[in-house]
């Protein structure tokens, strides 16, 4: 089941000018110190911007030392206070654990006030739980229409995971064209699933007219803002050559920075390039490194080459009854070559 991830909401703009707004100032200069005692400053003369502004530098342990629980007493005072972002991060710190007790519906209370105070992600938040099923009733509906409202409220994560249930078809009417329009919207903000989905959707003509040159500029923005999954996309075109001219070492490049950022695919495509040899020197036992790594990552055919690396004793030691076990992991997720595998290793004894 996909998980959306919760965001915890960065700074609180105040009514209040003066402390609050001078520790803002010190925040963007990198002055964390500085910013923290002004949030205090603020806090204490009642400004409830401040008192979340200086939650979030004890979460973060920026110009004071990490306390949760002290976050998260400041975020109570702010939401009390009616700062929809206090409400919005205390809500957070349920849904986490982080200074309170692991609360989610505690949690969806919260993300409920923080959009009824106007907090995009507050209504980002609920729409997460919503859409997982956590602290509330799973209800597609019901995420859409918090996502929609996050979207409309400047929220690029509202917008993107908007345009996944209408790509999926949960909760609203399926729709390409909507979804992919909701993508790029996404993306404008600063969304990189937002962009790699807007690439995938450019790469699959689903929703936009296909064109893999398209593609391949919105999964290297995707890659540039982190999302491993752009970079896997972007190292495939590569590979391929389609958009781009065909380059395995670049390929290579683009898969090592997807597995770092920790996607499992990625790590699959770069152990198979170090396998064949294609665009980086041929090295079996680093590849079945990488094949080892996607598998743990739940990639099924990770699974499966790493049982063939076993089976054919490439990069390891040959062990028939290794390589089965592989080939029943990836069977189990789903990759028929490895419930094939398995059957005729089973057949043979193994």
């Amino acid at each position: 089941m996909k998980k959306t991830v919760m965001i915890l909401t960065a700074l609180a703009v105040s009514a209040f000018a003066g402390a609050n707004e001078d520790g803002q100032k010190a925040y963007n200069q990198g002055d964390y110190t500085t910013a923290a005692k002004l949030y205090e400053k603020a806090c204490r003369l009642g400004s409830g911007a401040g008192c979340s502004n200086l939650g979030m530098s004890y979460a973060q342990g920026q110009g004071v030392r990490q306390n949760y629980t002290t976050a998260a007493k400041l975020y109570e005072k702010a939401c009390g206070l009616g700062i929809g972002v206090g409400c919005s991060n205390l809500g957070f710190s349920y849904a986490k654990g982080q200074g309170v007790r692991q609360n989610y519906a505690t949690a969806a209370k919260l993300f409920e006030k923080a959009c009824r105070l106007g907090s995009g992600m507050g209504c980002y938040n609920l729409g997460a739980l919503f859409d997982n099923g956590q602290g509330v009733r799973q209800n597609y509906a019901a995420a859409s229409k918090l996502y929609e409202k996050a979207c409309g409220l400047g929220i690029g994560a509202g917008c993107y995971h908007l345009g996944a249930l209408f790509d999926n078809g949960q909760g609203v009417r399926q729709d390409y064209v909507t979804a992919s329009k909701l993508y790029e919207k996404a993306c404008g903000l600063g969304s990189g699933m937002g962009c790699s989905n807007l690439g995938i959707s450019y790469a699959k003509g689903q929703g936009v007219k296909q064109n893999y040159a398209t593609a391949a500029k919105l999964f290297e923005k995707a890659c540039g803002l982190g999302i491993g999954e752009g970079c896997y996309h972007l190292g495939a075109l590569f590979d391929n050559g389609q958009g781009v001219r065909q380059n395995y070492a670049t390929a290579a490049k683009l898969y090592e920075k997807a597995c770092g950022l920790g996607n499992g695919v990625g790590c699959s495509n770069l152990g198979i390039s170090y396998a064949k040899g294609q665009g980086i020197r041929q090295n079996y036992t680093t590849a079945a490194k990488l094949f080892e790594k996607a598998c743990g990552l739940g990639i099924g055919v990770g699974c499966y080459n790493l049982g063939i690396s076993y089976a054919q004793g490439q990069g390891v030691r040959q062990d028939y009854a290794t390589a089965k076990e592989y080939f029943g992991k990836a069977c189990d997720l789903g990759e028929q070559e490895g419930c094939r595998n398995y059957a005729t290793l089973n057949q043979k004894g193994y």
